[in-house]
């Protein structure tokens, strides 16, 4: 028997309400906050059925993962501008843009909140870790190739990333200059 099976179109209708459902997410969070919002609540605000958002994610807390997962995975390409200090600017400052950004902040509350949240968050942050250890990695690699001598990628992500996060989540400036200082002082 030849059984046909249902053909899944990137950009369709799922991939709307995917998207929908993601910014509902996002929208609660700024406003309330984590934990103070229900499926059905997102469901309103997305305008789709409570069965539809269980029935593709199964459980808030599911949701709330796939959320923070396609959100902070959904970053600029790695740059490669011909040197690891350019590359690291580069990176720097998309990073800094993407968690100032309208929904960034939210997103990494969101994170933080899911890290200390049961299996899946653990699991989401072990996973978000992962891909941008393997993405700064390939650009630090590349640094290698061309004969520089980039830092480490936990080097990058306690003296670059990690002051830029914590100065997002207590509401701190962070401007051109201070991203470009933590890279030169990281080189330095």
């Amino acid at each position: 028997m030849n059984e046909r099976q249902p053909v899944r179109r990137p950009g369709g209708r799922s991939a709307r309400v995917g998207a929908q459902v993601h910014q509902a997410v996002t929208d609660l969070i700024s406003e309330r906050g984590y934990g103070n919002f229900t499926v059905g609540e997102v469901a309103t605000r997305a305008g789709v059925a409570d069965s539809s958002v269980y029935r593709r994610w199964g459980s808030l807390e599911n949701l709330l993962s796939d959320v923070a997962l396609t959100r902070l995975n959904a970053q600029s390409p790695m740059p490669d501008t011909g040197s690891v200090a350019g590359d690291l600017r580069t990176y720097a400052a998309q990073v800094a843009r993407e968690i100032t950004g309208p929904d960034g902040l939210a997103v990494v509350r969101l994170a933080v909140a899911l890290s200390a949240d049961g299996r899946q968050g653990p699991q989401a942050r072990d996973g978000l870790l992962a891909e941008r250890t393997r993405q700064m990695q390939a650009m630090l690699d590349r640094a290698t190739e061309r004969g520089e001598r980039p830092p480490g990628v936990l080097d990058v992500l306690d003296h670059v990333l990690a002051p830029m996060y914590i100065r997002v989540l207590f509401g701190m400036e962070l401007t051109p200059d201070y991203v470009d200082g933590l890279v030169d002082r990281l080189l330095s």
